[in-house]
C-alpha cells in the first residue's frame, strides 16, 4: 500500500473502468470529481479523498478507503471504497427505471438494397 496513487491508476484498481486509458478518458472528460473539483488524471487519490464518478447514466458517490498499485478481484476492488446511501439509492432507482423502459426499435429496413446503392452513387457524382 502506498500513501497515494494517480486518479486514474486507482479508478482503473477499483475496477470503475476496464482499462486505464478509459479511466484517463474519463477524468479528463470531466466525469470525475475529487472532493468536489474536476481533477486531472494525474492527480493524486489518498485514502479520505470524497469521489464523484459518472459511468454512462449512473453515478457513484464513493470515499477512497484504501489505494493500491495492482488490480485485484470484485471482492478485493469493493474494499477500496465506501459508497453513500444516497448515491447507491439513486443508482439503484436509475436501473430499476432502465429495466422498465421499453426497449428503443429499430423503424428501419436495413442496409440499403443495391438498386439504393447505385442510385446514391449517382447523386454522390453529381455532387448533391
Amino acid at each position: 500500500m502506498t500513501e497515494g496513487i494517480r486518479l486514474d491508476r486507482w479508478l482503473w484498481a477499483a475496477r470503475f473502468f476496464k482499462t486505464r486509458g478509459l479511466a484517463a478518458d474519463a477524468v479528463a472528460g470531466g466525469k470525475v470529481q475529487v472532493n468536489g473539483a474536476r481533477a486531472k488524471p494525474a492527480k493524486l487519490v489518498r485514502a479520505g479523498d470524497t469521489l464523484r464518478v459518472r459511468v454512462g447514466p449512473y453515478e457513484w458517490i464513493i470515499v477512497v478507503r484504501a489505494v493500491t498499485e495492482r488490480r485485484g478481484s470484485s471482492k478485493d476492488a469493493q474494499l477500496l471504497y465506501d459508497e453513500s446511501a444516497d448515491g447507491r439509492a439513486t443508482r439503484e432507482r436509475l436501473a430499476q427505471a432502465h429495466k422498465i423502459a421499453p426497449a428503443p426499435a429499430f423503424d428501419g429496413k436495413g442496409r440499403p438494397t443495391k438498386k439504393q446503392r447505385r442510385e446514391i452513387e449517382r447523386l454522390e457524382e453529381e455532387g448533391f
